[in-house]
């Protein structure tokens, strides 16, 4: 009998919040957007910055992805992904670009301490970060696919990584 499960009315939410941001430039797909709110909620990632060609709140397949949480996840809308990351390092974030490049390190082996401030950068499903982002970010780091594909959904990526990221934030 040592295993019954819980539903939702026995989780007890927290307001820890990691100095993590994620910053999604022409995220496209309103799945993938509510994707990133609902991993912001679960993980406690302080803000979301919407760029460019980014699907923005309020948006009825947005609202059903996030389970809501688009209406209290901190977020805004930049058109300019390069004005977002400026102010980001002047206010002492390492902005991390999750993306495969001819630099990129594997993320289990990235150094991140516990007063880091993090901005991780994403891309769109299809063409993933641009040039110009990549150049602005102090690494690359990259999930290695074991598989016939080289890469994964974009929400998908940006669960592994916030999860690995906070772990080390955490310590």
């Amino acid at each position: 009998m040592g295993h019954i499960q819980l539903d939702h009315n026995d989780h007890k939410p927290t307001s820890i919040k990691y100095p993590l941001c994620f910053l999604a430039h022409d995220m496209d797909v309103p799945m993938n957007v509510g994707s990133l709110f609902r991993i912001a909620d679960a993980l406690g990632v302080e803000k979301i910055y919407l760029t460019g060609k980014s699907i923005t709140p309020p948006n009825n397949k947005i609202n059903k992805t996030s389970r809501s949480t688009e209406r209290i996840v901190d977020y805004s809308y930049e058109n300019n992904p390069i004005q977002v990351i400026d102010q980001l390092k002047t206010e002492g974030y390492k902005v991390i670009t999750l993306e495969m490049t001819t630099s990129s390190i594997e993320l289990s082996r990235v150094d991140i301490l516990p007063n880091d401030k993090i901005c991780l950068v994403l891309g769109s499903e299809s063409d993933g970060v641009h040039q110009d982002l990549l150049d602005m970010s102090d690494i690359s780091v990259h999930i290695p696919m074991l598989g016939i594909n080289s890469s994964m959904n974009v929400a998908h990526a940006c669960s592994i990584a916030t999860y690995e990221i906070t772990k080390r934030l955490a310590k």
